[in-house]
């Protein structure tokens, strides 16, 4: 279809609203509103943006990451890839915030590089720096 022009959210479904706002926050996503609707959603946005939408009713004993954290591989959405501008600026500032890197950095043939880290709900981002031109 080319009438799709972009993405326009991303749905996370998180256990607390209060600790992933932190967690984002210190991604540089902004809180807009929420929680609304009935599910209910809460929704961030960074200044570039990328708009996140957290749905607000997962169950506080949530076991593992389904997708990414047992044997059996499930089918679902396992990340979310952010492009960065530089990596390595972007490495000391999850140091700074105490942000563990969970894997990486990885760099592929055509030059792109990437590391992964953990949200508080043990969902997957990717910070990704495409390849130089």
């Amino acid at each position: 279809m080319k009438e799709i022009s972009r993405i326009n959210h991303v749905g996370i479904r998180v256990k607390s609203l209060a600790v992933s706002r932190e967690f984002y926050e210190k991604l540089g996503f902004l809180f807009i509103e929420g929680p609304v609707g009935p599910e209910p959603v809460a929704v961030m946005e960074h200044p570039c943006g990328i708009n996140i939408n957290f749905i607000l009713n997962a169950s506080p004993t949530a076991g593992p990451n389904l997708l990414m954290d047992v044997p059996e591989k499930h089918t679902g959405y396992t990340h979310m890839a952010l492009e960065v501008s530089d990596l390595e600026a972007v490495k000391q500032q999850l140091e700074s915030l105490k942000i563990p890197i969970s894997g990486g950095p990885i760099t592929i043939p055509s030059g792109a590089t990437f590391i992964f880290i953990r949200d508080p709900d043990a969902n997957v981002i990717e910070l990704h720096l495409p390849p130089s031109s």
